[in-house]
């Protein structure tokens, strides 16, 4: 076992391991790592605890020190400094007229690097552009691009919910998510009701997959037999969420539907949902933009 500490350097951003060495770093300290590009400047958001060495990403990089007040004034310009540098590359992506959208401008804490981050359709050659940032902030440069998602999460913004997106408040990592699930919760496959401000599938339908994978193993097809309190009848229809089902009986020569949950009926014939069929999968498609939304969605999640 190998002792560690959570750190993260941005909101909702990944959380790196690190080996506390001999400081005292603990929860919700501001701490200055080593990293792979430098020193930085993070937040401790997991106190000091045991790992296995399969858990950790060798070599473990080392905690230097916790944050002094110098150190947390001087994060504190770097963030200054990145919205000027912020404008200025705009300003030069404007003159040079290259097709790329500036998201982000971060500082490495010793300012050895300053990173600029782009989205683009394609290719952009911004050769000329770094040359003329380099004379600029006298240091190096770095221009990373970035997908859509990546955007979404640094932006910020609301969601179709109403609520801030869950890239940009909580999630550190993106899930894999597939139309598969939209359609095993029963959702629309309308692309403007399962797609996010990104244009991707929303993150949330990873969130409870599990637990509709689980609840559609026993629960039974519409047109299935099954056995209730009152004698055999055909199911009509059906809910994942509700775990119940409605089943039309025969009593006394009169037919009526009665609501049960799946724990009061067993299968007599016919089959469970389970897992979807993948060429059951129709996307709603009502004009053009939904044939643009589609490409998206199926670009990579």
């Amino acid at each position: 076992m190998i002792k560690v500490v959570g750190v993260r350097f941005k909101k909702a951003g990944k959380i790196y391991y690190f080996d506390p060495a001999d400081t005292e770093a603990k929860k919700d300290n501001y701490v200055i790592v080593e990293t792979a590009r430098g020193i930085e400047f993070g937040e401790c958001v997991i106190g000091p605890k045991e790992v296995s060495e399969e858990d950790i990403v060798a070599p473990l990089k080392n905690v230097l020190r916790v944050s002094t007040e110098e150190d947390i004034e001087k994060h504190k310009n770097n963030k200054e400094k990145e919205e000027d540098a912020f404008q200025i590359c705009l300003k030069k992506i404007s003159e040079h007229e290259l097709g790329m959208k500036l998201i982000d401008v971060e500082y490495t804490f010793d300012n050895n690097k300053v990173i600029f981050y782009f989205t683009a359709e394609g290719r952009v050659d911004f050769r000329d552009l770094v040359k003329d940032l380099a004379t600029i902030f006298k240091t190096r440069i770095e221009l990373r691009q970035i997908g859509v998602r990546d955007e979404a999460k640094m932006i910020g913004g609301l969601g179709p919910c109403g609520r801030p997106l869950c890239c940009s408040s909580f999630l550190g990592d993106f899930a894999s998510v597939s139309i598969k699930m939209a359609k095993e919760q029963n959702l629309s496959l309308n692309p403007t009701k399962i797609s996010g401000i990104c244009g991707r599938l929303m993150c949330c339908l990873n969130y409870e997959q599990d637990i509709y994978e689980e609840i559609r193993k026993i629960m039974p097809k519409v047109g299935s037999i099954v056995e209730t309190e009152y004698g055999k009848g055909e199911v009509v229809s059906n809910s994942i969420i509700k775990e119940k089902l409605k089943v039309k009986l025969r009593r006394n020569d009169e037919e009526y539907i009665e609501e049960y949950k799946i724990d009061d009926i067993t299968l007599v014939s016919g089959s469970y949902e389970g897992s979807v069929n993948e060429e059951d999968i129709k996307i709603v498609v009502n004009d053009s933009e939904d044939k643009e939304l589609i490409k998206d969605l199926f670009k990579g999640n």
